[in-house]
């Protein structure tokens, strides 16, 4: 392993896992004006405050105070619009989960640490997010997306574990689906009402005790 440059804390890397590409590819985002940035980001807060999916590009544009051009100068459609602000949103907080691992740490450490800031996707505001996506077309498929990166992640963190002896040979790929997956599934609106805490708070219960019951049979 290249050492990290004095001062810098080595990041944890994952050949052959890729992020998904971004619906506003970075080169696009710095074109964009200000007030364009600052209306994505106004607009994030709504998505996730009321929904936005039932108004129309010039009823959102009356909402946030810019004009249809400025709407349009982001995104060609309202469902393109909406899906940019939840993959924009999805994809700040992937890189975040990423850049809070060590190289150092031990791989179900960083796993437990990546589950948790990952989960931030789904803090309770999410759910007014998931029952407004159910309108748009193409979220289904934006969301399996983010949610394959998750679970490729977490597999190869797995895979980690076991070859450096801190779990048990275990089928890593069907343990990382049902932990890249339980964000998404308690965020439901039918599901989060039947669960006592916030889907965050759930999925960080229910992954720990999933972590903690491959460290008991080690």
């Amino acid at each position: 392993m290249t050492p990290a440059p004095s001062g810098k804390v080595a990041r944890m890397r994952f050949p052959g896992v890729r992020a998904p590409k971004p619906l506003l590819p970075p080169e696009a985002e710095r074109q964009l004006s200000a007030r364009q940035l600052e209306v994505l980001d106004e607009l994030e807060e709504m998505l996730l405050r009321d929904g936005l999916a039932d108004f129309t590009m010039a009823e959102i544009a009356a909402l946030v105070g810019c004009s249809l051009r400025t709407l349009y100068g982001i995104a060609p459609s309202k469902d393109e619009l909406l899906l940019t602000i939840v993959d924009r949103r999805l994809h700040r907080i992937g890189r975040a989960a990423i850049e809070a691992l060590d190289a150092s740490m031990p791989p179900l450490d960083a796993l437990r640490a990546y589950l948790q800031a990952a989960n931030e996707a789904v803090q309770p505001e999410t759910v007014a997010i998931s029952a407004d996506l159910v309108q748009v077309k193409g979220a289904g498929r934006l969301v399996s997306t983010h949610e394959a990166y998750l679970i490729a992640v977490t597999q190869n963190l797995l895979d980690r574990a076991v070859a450096e002896g801190q779990i048990a040979p275990v089928d890593t790929a069907s343990v990382a689906h049902v932990l890249g997956r339980l964000g998404g599934e308690f965020a439901r609106p039918d599901v989060a009402e039947m669960a006592l805490a916030s889907p965050k708070e759930t999925a960080d219960t229910i992954s720990e005790l999933i972590l903690q019951g491959l460290l008991a049979t080690r």
